[in-house]
This record gives C-alpha cells, sequence and structure tokens, in this order.
C-alpha cells in the first residue's frame, strides 16, 4: 500500500478553512434522502474537526446532472436540514460559491460549516479543469478527502483542486484502505471472496484479479446463471449474458490453476415473476418458464461450509433480488452468518459497493461486519488492482 498523506495530531487546524470532499451522494426520492448511511459515517469526523476550532467547506456532488442533461431533483438545498440533524450544527448551504463565497468571508463568517451547491452542477467537475481547480481551492488553507467513493475519477473537486492546496487523505479513506489490505495481506489463513450482481462482464477483471490471491470464490446472482448454463443446465427466462461461454471457461481454469475453489448455485429459488413467491429448486428441476431469483438453501449452506473454513471473507454483489423481500432470504443467509463469525471474532469481514451495502443493511446485519464501504466503482478498481487518480494525488 503506498503511503498517503494524512493529517497528523501536531499540525494547527485552528482558525483554519478546510475544503472537506465528501460523499453525501445519497438516494433522494421527492427531496427527500432515502439512506442516509453516508452522511452518518461522516458525522464524527465532522464533529471531531469542529473541535478542533476549524471552518468546514463540504463539497459533494449528487447524481449525474451533466449526463442526465437536468438538475431536477439533485439540488443539496432542500436535503440540508435532513443534513443538519444529523451532524447536530447549524449548515450556511452556497448555491452561488464562485461569486459570493470567499476565504475571508467564511473566515469572519459566525457559520462553522459550509455546504456547497452540487458540484456537478458545472460542467468543469467532470473535465478536471485546473482553473475550476483554483477557483474551489481559493476558499480553502486545507484540503481534505473523505470520499474514497469517487477517487478513481480525476474530476477537479478530487484531483485539480490539489494542485493550489495542502491535501490530505482523509480519516474514511485510510480505514477503507486498511481494511481492504487486511484481506489480502492477511496470514492467519485462507480468504473467500463472494461476488455477486448481474453481469460478469462488468466485473471480469475483478474476478481474474482475486482468484489467485484467495482460497474460496462465491459467484451468485445473475451471474452465477452463466455459469449454470454453462454446465448444460436451463435457465429458463433467467437473466444471463450471451456468448459468454469463453469468459467461463477462463474463470474456471484460472481458479484450477490456483488452487481456488469456485462455488457457484447448486440449487436456486425461481418464479415466474418478481412479485410471486417462489420456490426452490435444483438445477436440473428448472423449467423453460422460470427465472432464477436467489440462491437455495443447499447453496447458503455450501457457502457457510467454506466460511468455516476461512478466516477473512471479502463481499461485493447480492446473491440474489434482494429489493424483493420474497428473494432477500440467500443473501440474508449468509449476511447473518458472517454477522455471527464476526461478532464471534472468528471472522473478519469487509464488503463494499452500493447493492452489496444495501442488501446487509437489509439482512440487519450491518453492525456485524468488520467493516462496510459504501464506495462502488472506486472499491471494484482498486480490488481489481487498478490506479486510482484522487489517491495517486495524495501520495507522499
Amino acid at each position: 500500500m503506498k503511503q498517503l498523506k494524512t493529517i497528523s495530531e501536531n499540525i494547527n487546524l485552528s482558525n483554519k478553512n478546510i475544503f472537506l470532499r465528501v460523499d453525501f451522494n445519497c438516494p433522494v426520492e421527492k427531496s427527500i434522502i432515502t439512506d442516509d448511511t453516508k452522511i452518518i459515517k461522516m458525522s464524527t469526523i465532522i464533529s471531531d474537526l469542529l473541535k478542533k476550532n476549524a471552518k468546514l467547506i463540504l463539497c459533494s456532488h449528487l447524481g449525474r446532472p451533466q449526463k442526465k442533461g437536468s438538475k431536477d431533483g439533485l439540488s443539496f438545498k432542500p436535503l440540508v436540514p435532513h443534513i443538519e440533524k444529523i451532524l447536530n450544527e447549524k449548515i450556511t448551504f452556497i448555491e452561488d460559491f464562485l461569486g459570493s463565497l470567499n476565504k475571508n468571508k467564511i473566515q469572519i463568517s459566525q457559520s462553522k460549516i459550509f455546504l456547497l451547491e452540487n458540484i456537478r452542477f458545472f460542467k468543469q467537475e467532470e473535465v478536471n479543469d485546473k482553473n475550476f481547480g483554483k477557483q474551489l481551492a481559493s476558499l480553502a488553507d486545507i484540503y481534505i478527502n473523505e470520499a474514497f467513493s469517487c477517487s478513481h475519477r480525476a474530476h477537479a473537486s478530487v484531483s485539480a483542486i490539489t494542485l493550489y492546496l495542502e491535501s490530505y487523505a482523509g480519516k474514511t479513506i485510510i480505514d477503507e484502505l486498511n481494511s481492504l489490505n487486511k484481506i489480502f495481506e492477511s496470514k492467519s489463513g485462507p480468504t473467500m471472496c463472494i461476488i455477486g450482481g448481474s453481469k460478469i462482464s462488468t466485473k471480469i477483471d475483478l474476478i481474474l484479479n482475486l482468484i489467485p490471491k484467495v482460497k474460496y470464490l462465491v459467484i451468485g446472482g445473475a451471474m452465477g446463471n452463466n455459469f449454470i448454463k454453462h454446465n448444460k443446465f436451463n435457465i429458463g427466462k433467467s437473466l444471463y449474458e450471451e456468448n459468454k461461454d469463453k469468459l467461463i471457461t477462463e474463470i474456471i481454469n484460472k481458479a484450477k490453476q490456483s488452487n481456488c475453489e469456485l462455488i457457484t448455485p447448486i440449487d436456486v429459488v425461481v418464479s415466474e415473476n418478481v412479485n410471486i413467491k417462489g420456490e426452490t429448486k435444483n438445477l436440473n428441476e428448472i423449467s423453460e418458464n422460470d427465472i432464477i431469483m436467489d440462491i437455495g438453501s443447499k447453496t447458503s449452506q455450501k457457502i457457510k461450509s467454506a466460511i468455516d473454513k476461512t478466516k477473512m471473507v471479502l463481499w461485493n454483489g447480492p446473491l440474489g433480488l434482494f429489493e424483493k423481500n420474497y428473494f432477500l432470504h440467500g443473501t440474508e443467509q449468509v449476511a447473518e452468518y458472517i454477522k455471527m463469525k464476526t461478532l464471534n471474532k472468528s471472522l473478519v469481514s469487509v464488503a463494499g459497493g452500493g447493492d452489496t451495502a444495501a442488501a446487509i443493511k437489509k439482512s440487519n446485519c450491518f453492525d456485524g461486519f468488520s467493516y462496510i464501504s459504501t464506495a462502488g466503482g472506486a472499491f471494484l478498481e482498486w480490488l481489481e488492482g487498478k490506479t486510482l487518480p484522487g489517491l495517486n494525488v495524495l501520495e507522499k
């Protein structure tokens, strides 16, 4: 792990303006935050910085307004009361921060926290415009990146800004990297990775990078359907990716060469409709009209048996259509078992990705993992062994 610059205890932050890049990109419906996990995660860090008598300029994106071609529903303004409640602090919202805000105004203001409008409202953000980065930097004395989830993008508030300010990796980034490195640097025993989701093509680099590093690799979700079909079983009307046999064969062969046990579904829960309760079937019982929605109990048990032989588990991607209660069971069973083993101190467990975190939360197991990352793309790209631009600029 490369060494990143961090804020040491002997750095005086009193009366300093800190530009704090956070990830408040929460799901929002009708101007109401429906999952505030990311904000709650930052609350202690923000509180600690305020205790050091610093002024905070919070910067985040919300959605993808440039791609959407509209700002509708993507402003932070109506979300301020909810964020204030979580932080237990008054927030000054700044809509036109390039025109109405400067370093001196922040210094003399009675406010301790300033929240900038959605940074992606500015097209200069996503092209990493240096002049825009310089304008952002002009508001502050110090830059801290607490948004690991955005660090795989070379955007102005993550990259260009660091050219003009003393810049540091925040606690969330250090915690994230330490937790991920534990998985691969562990000498305490075998490691398992659980990979779910819908498309193998989006996670092939991840899978091939993980195989030599782990003892067990579980593949579930719709990705598992490709393995079922590859093994000549009927998958009915289930979701799968066409023309991926060569890819499946490559994964299977690499797992054998690396002495990595590949665990794929041996039974499944099927239904003809997402709103109809399913039934568990062995692979040879799947009919033409069936849609695979979840792993079955035999598969869950096989995963649990493998967990018993491991010391570390890394999880990315749910094992079924967890959004529907009928098809949460497989993910829930595995999450509950990992929680029990983690709380018993016999397992270190790390999970990451928005859907994964949501599935674990829905399974009432969020408090039972060693570490849960809310990062999506950055989490995956780090696991794939890729360079993250937002971390490169923070190296010592």
